[in-house]
């Protein structure tokens, strides 16, 4: 049961109600994890921002998944790894073995591998991903903007998992559960 109550976007309020609302516009569905970080309708509006953002930007969407697949698994996320193996399989059509792959932290394509290489430095390194890391991006052919973009979706797969795991949050989609829980 989640560590904090799930706010109904049919009975909200203020800020809550509107960013609920602005969930339901920006995803086409209002997820348990919105109700738990619509207590904080500043922290819903800054994810919201973020998603909206990285949505219109250069990394394709079946991209962006495989970067939450890997995030979610590296930190133990049961709830991110459902509801983006959900998104990976029916939004962004992604084969099951590229799911299970990205899981894992790689692809059978180039180019997503390297980019899920980045993701997975850039996570188990909080940040500090060393010059090795960083040649290697550059030699797959990522550009200065994709780096970026890889950098910004790995933070926002962050966030939404510690969101996810600190307070609990109830999983909705069909349970997919880590492979192996660090021990806490």
């Amino acid at each position: 049961m989640s560590r904090v109550h799930l706010i109904d976007p049919a009975t909200a309020t203020g800020n809550a109600a509107e960013q609920l609302a602005a969930t339901q516009a920006t995803l086409g569905v209002v997820p348990n994890m919105a109700k738990a970080m619509a207590h904080s309708p500043a922290a819903l509006k800054g994810f919201l921002g973020l998603f909206g953002a990285l949505k219109d930007g250069v990394l394709s969407a079946g991209m962006q998944e495989r970067i939450a697949l890997a995030v979610a698994e590296l930190n133990g996320c049961s709830y991110c790894l459902s509801a983006h193996t959900m998104v990976s399989r029916n939004v962004a059509q992604l084969p099951e073995e590229e799911i299970e792959a990205a899981r894992q932290g790689t692809s059978s394509d180039p180019k997503a591998a390297a980019v899920l290489r980045l993701a997975v430095a850039i996570s188990e390194n909080r940040g500090r991903i060393g010059d090795e890391a960083f040649a290697a991006a550059r030699e797959a052919g990522l550009t200065d903007e994709e780096i970026v973009e890889v950098i910004a979706n790995t933070v926002r797969n962050i966030f939404t998992n510690y969101v996810n795991e600190a307070l609990d949050v109830d999983v909705e989609w069909p349970l997919v559960t880590p492979y192996a829980r660090a021990a806490v």
